[in-house]
């Protein structure tokens, strides 16, 4: 990532163009230029033949010569020929973090194509495609922060994953990010500022991932340098007054260890470990304290030569019987592993002086494990707490490169490796530079729906990178995208088809459902004119049986035939007086309710109820309104021609009917002893949307004393789902138990009966 480039002509005097003063300068300057080429060459070609066992010499010396070449008129913002930045990072790969030649010439070659005249197709005929193709990747890489503002750093760090099949991309990048934050002082304040927050945002914590813990610390140093200058001063100050003091004191704690250890004949190390300036920020931060408050600014860590495990714990005895353990500060991750793997003994002593010390015992080959950043103490010490097995995987894989970098293993590994994390996600941004995570393969409409559900459902075009596409254009990492839309656009049934998250679907689904459900309100209102026009009499009943014999095959379908004028209104006027007429299929017509009763229901008649405690000839109907069952308190409404109507003593209509008139119509009503009939209530869920909750609520519903389902509705929005069901039920146990059933289905946060 180029940040410090400025473009510097050469050195130009007060003669005239062309003259003879010109051209000797033009020379000394190409001669100082060449001198330093050479110097630098020669310290590349060391430090690769020092940290490599095999390298192309040919390659780095025709990449570095390239590198100069393209860079040689560019100047950084300290005055230093760009060139000696590539370079940098180029020794940093070789020293700091050395892997192989393919590595150091990429990066000797990261801003070639970004910032000069040479195309990436140059780059591939001289170098070939692997070369290439990672030079590539820090391009892309670079272009993603380019006037962007660092809000979702996670995200950003998944991005650059996506966006690159070699893992070499990704170490450039540390490398680069590094060299940078050495020489950010040139840079003004505004921008140092910017690059010190996205260094410590994405590339420090990213850097932890990979095991480079070194690269890390360094980098959150530098960029605490700079976010907080004060605090890194004062903290770096007395660190350094206190160094002979706190390395003095080490030895004496050291001492004594040693001499027992000796004694009992183990083979060991004892090294401090060291802490760096903005880890104790934090820690002065998180525990309210002072540097010289820290305990573990004194810190040992014992590294047997064994394979004992049990050893660790008698160095710990030993140990102890030396110094007083602080008991609470005792934890042993060798019995308990950490879930990365990560074992060793932590034990904190009182030391000479009464002072704190935290001392670290493990074996040789535990301290190797934890060394390769399997558990370089990324899971933990920076509060995540999600495992990610595949982060994992690739943190032991890099870290043992590392570690056999002098093998051929390395060169094997890197022909055949492909950065296979995350690629089942995209990153995407908006024309603002808000960056949207979705599925891979996700298209235009999907993004739409993830700006908003209004944007998705009045989306009619987009642009992405300025030019109109279609709206089922994959979309793909790094793309910026620009939605259109009209107030006038309504989903298409087709987008269905191409749509691939879960919300653009839903949400499509629902508005065309909606549509629908308009329109065959809409048709039964045009039927129902119609009828009363020619002065029939038809109950819903009556009409669901007539809509069979039809070809739209059911009620539903016959409304929305009829609102789209698929079939002719007259025909079906027809058609339902033959259905009617006496001798027809219905033997006699039936009348439907009238409005002041809408939640009769005449289909049970004389099923035990007891009015004002005795059995009747009274017609009685439940209220749909409050869906009684037996075992709930209920009382019946005297209506007029229709019965009595029986409701629970806690429907809001009886609430509404004690405080006017009409309570006189008031009367008691009871169930019988025993009752074999089932009842009609309605049940409404809340919950987590998941694949298969639909069939575990039917499954536990149905299995459940045989219990039928009448209906059954969802809706879904963020991941979270709204399901309503009428079922039938024999009584308020029955009931009671089928709630409780459903509150355990996995996901379901609330299961209750419904009154609507």
């Amino acid at each position: 990532m180029k940040t410090e480039i400025s473009i510097t002509p050469l050195p130009v005097t007060s003669q005239p163009e062309g003259s003879e003063e010109d051209s000797v300068s033009l020379k000394k300057t190409e001669e100082t230029g060449e001198t330093i080429y050479k110097e630098k060459l020669h310290e590349l070609l060391e430090a690769c033949r020092k940290n490599l066992k095999n390298f192309d010499e040919a390659m780095v010396t025709k990449a570095l010569r390239l590198c100069y070449d393209a860079h040689k008129n560019d100047r950084r913002a300290s005055g230093e020929p760009y060139f000696i930045h590539p370079f940098a990072v180029s020794m940093i790969v070789a020293q700091e973090i050395p892997l192989d030649d393919v590595s150091v010439a990429c990066a000797l070659l990261h801003d070639v194509v970004e910032d000069t005249a040479y195309s990436l197709e140059e780059i591939r005929e001289e170098f070939g495609d692997e070369v290439a193709g990672i030079v590539d990747g820090a391009t892309k890489i670079s272009d993603i922060f380019k006037s962007r503002e660092i809000t979702q750093a996670e995200s950003y760090r998944k991005l650059m994953l996506s966006m690159v099949d070699d893992v070499r991309v990704m170490l450039i990048k540390f490398a680069d990010r590094l060299h940078n934050m050495r020489t950010i002082e040139f840079l003004p304040p505004e921008r140092q500022l910017r690059m010190a927050k996205e260094t410590l945002d994405v590339y420090a914590p990213f850097a932890h991932r990979f095991g480079l813990a070194k690269v890390k610390w360094e980098l959150e140093d530098l960029s605490f340098k700079v976010l907080n200058r004060e605090a890194y001063d004062n903290i770096r100050k007395l660190l350094v007054e206190t160094r002979v003091d706190r390395e003095n004191y080490i030895a004496d704690v050291v001492s004594p260890i040693k001499a027992e250890l000796q004694k009992e004949g183990y083979k060991f190390e004892i090294v401090g470990r060291p802490k760096h300036i903005f880890s104790i920020y934090n820690k002065m931060i998180r525990l309210g304290k002072k540097v010289e408050d820290l305990y573990d600014l004194f810190a040992i860590r014992i590294i047997i030569d064994t394979k004992n495990d049990n050893d660790c714990f008698s160095v710990y005895g030993i140990v102890s019987s030396i110094y007083t353990p602080v008991p609470e500060r005792f934890k042993n991750y060798i019995s308990v592993p950490k879930k990365n793997g990560y074992q060793s003994i932590h034990t904190t002593v009182i030391g000479p002086t009464g002072k704190m010390v935290e001392v670290q015992i493990r074996t040789k080959g535990m301290h190797e494990i934890a060394e390769k950043g399997v558990a370089a103490h990324w899971k933990y010490k920076e509060n995540i707490t999600k495992t990610d097995p595949d982060i994992d995987e690739w943190v032991k894989w890099v870290s043992n490169v590392f570690e056999q970098h002098g093998d051929d293993a390395p060169k094997a590994l890197m022909e055949s490796f492909k950065l296979n994390l995350y690629q089942d996600e995209i990153y995407v941004f908006t024309p603002t530079g808000d960056l949207k995570i979705l599925p891979k393969g996700s298209t235009i409409v999907d993004f739409a729906f993830e700006i908003h559900t209004h944007v998705g459902l009045r989306t009619i075009g987009a642009k992405v990178g300025g030019k109109i596409v279609p709206l089922h254009t994959k979309l793909v990492s790094g793309n910026q995208v620009e939605i259109i839309t009209s107030k006038n656009q309504r989903p298409n049934p087709d987008w269905e088809q191409f749509v691939v998250t879960h919300k653009a679907r839903n949400q499509i689904r629902k508005f065309l459902n909606e549509e629908q459900r308009v329109k065959i309100l809409e048709g039964k209102d045009i039927l129902q004119k119609r009828l009363a026009k020619a002065k029939l009499h038809v109950n819903d009943d009556t009409l669901a049986k007539f809509a069979t014999t039809t070809s739209s095959g059911n009620i539903g379908k016959l409304h929305l035939a009829i609102a789209d004028a698929k079939v002719d209104i007259d025909d079906i006027i027809s058609e339902l007086r033959d259905f009617i007429k006496p001798g027809g299929p219905e033997k006699k017509e039936e009348v439907s309710a009238p409005k002041e009763a809408p939640y009769l229901e005449e289909s049970r008649r004389q099923t035990g109820i007891l009015i004002q405690g005795k059995r009747d000839d009274l017609l009685y109907s439940y209220a749909k309104c409050c869906t009684p069952v037996p075992g709930d308190d209920v009382v019946g409404i005297v209506t007029i021609g229709h019965g009595v109507k029986i409701h629970r003593r806690s429907c809001h209509n009886i609430s509404l009917m004690q405080l006017d008139t009409r309570k006189e119509r008031l009367i008691d009503v009871e169930w019988p002893g025993t009752e074999a009939a089932d009842y009609l209530v309605g049940i409404r869920i809340y919950g987590e949307d998941r694949p298969g909750m639909i069939s575990d609520l039917t499954h536990v519903i149905s299995s459940y004393n045989n219990t039928n389902i009448r209906s059954f509705s969802i809706d879904t929005t963020d991941q979270m789902f709204d399901g309503k069901m009428t079922v039938y039920v024999k009584n308020t146990y029955h009931l009671s138990r089928l709630l409780e059933k459903l509150r355990h289905v996995r996901g379901v946060t609330s299961a209750e009966r419904y009154e609507e």
